[in-house]
């Protein structure tokens, strides 16, 4: 059914606000699919979020604008573009920011995670 976290239908707002938070994330951080959905007011929608981050084409969105795609992973701290075909270059590109991985692929969220001051204790907006 549309708009239920196991879909991948994204809204034009929902897609907005996941761009305008991955633009904010600073070099030598990361943030997850989950997060980035609760952020803007879908929690549970991480395949959503994940969909709107396989949508960028060559890091830019759809106005030219760099969007550093490199700096979201999932939820184990791992990329998941692997199956895409780029997965190596993520982890280059995020190590290249200072993010170490472990030998099984992993970086510490607890050390590396961020998270907008402004947001931290805010509740997610209501599903649109």
């Amino acid at each position: 059914m549309p708009g239920e976290p196991g879909t991948t239908e994204v809204s034009g707002k929902f897609q907005a606000r996941i761009l305008a938070l991955v633009v904010r994330i600073p070099p030598g951080r990361v943030m997850t699919y989950g997060q980035l959905a609760l952020l803007a007011g879908r929690p549970g929608a991480a395949r959503q979020a994940g969909h709107v981050m396989n949508g960028l084409m060559g890091g830019q969105d759809g106005a030219g604008a760099e969007v550093p795609w490199q700096r979201v992973i999932n939820a184990q701290g791992r990329v998941s573009t692997h199956k895409l075909g780029f997965g190596d270059l993520q982890e280059r590109l995020l190590s290249a920011e200072g993010i170490p991985f472990d030998a099984s692929g992993r970086c510490d969220l607890v050390a590396r995670q961020w998270w907008p001051e402004e947001d931290r204790d805010a509740p997610p907006e209501a599903p649109f």
